[in-house]
């Protein structure tokens, strides 16, 4: 039998321990994860797989990889996305969607206690007729912001627009 030592036997510690085995517990227990590959054995780092439904056009649903590692105080800044059209498409989808160079955040996940984040955001491409999902990191990592794109055309959907002829 394992005895607990006096500095382990205050509430508040009690409490602290509690929390975080209850929280790992949650953590594991997520809607929107879809997979669980273990990096092995001897490691507390698995790939977690999630799925996003983009908010403003939810005929894209998008898969995100990333890798967790329960014990550290920050997960890696690797991710993978890969984003496609499940559902209709219409163009009332598309007015919503910022046109900007820039786009607009869409997702966002906490990566670390010291403000590392995984973001995504959508960009439309008008010329191309495409939605864009960027995930990025926004904390550099060994001299790199860690990103990953995934695209979805709107050929073939209600959305889809000709290009205007050039004269």
């Amino acid at each position: 039998m394992f005895a607990i030592s006096k500095s382990f036997s205050s509430k508040p510690l009690r409490a602290l321990i509690a929390a975080s085995v209850f929280g790992f517990a949650l953590a594991g227990c997520s809607d929107d994860e879809v997979g669980d590959v273990s990096l092995g054995l001897f490691t507390t780092k698995d790939i977690k797989i999630q799925i996003f439904n983009d908010p403003e056009v939810p005929g894209v649903t998008c898969h995100i990889s990333h890798v967790k590692a329960d014990l550290d105080f920050s997960d890696p800044s690797d991710m993978g996305i890969s984003c496609r059209q499940t559902g209709e498409i219409t163009p009332e989808m598309i007015a919503n969607v910022d046109r900007s160079k820039s786009g607009e955040v869409v997702f966002t996940a906490s990566k670390s206690i010291l403000f590392k984040s995984m973001k995504i955001r959508r960009i439309f491409d008008s010329k191309n007729q495409t939605l864009m999902y960027l995930s990025y990191s926004t904390k550099e990592t060994q001299g790199s912001h860690k990103h990953s794109l995934s695209t979805v055309p709107l050929w073939g959907t209600k959305a889809w627009q000709a290009p205007a002829e050039d004269k």
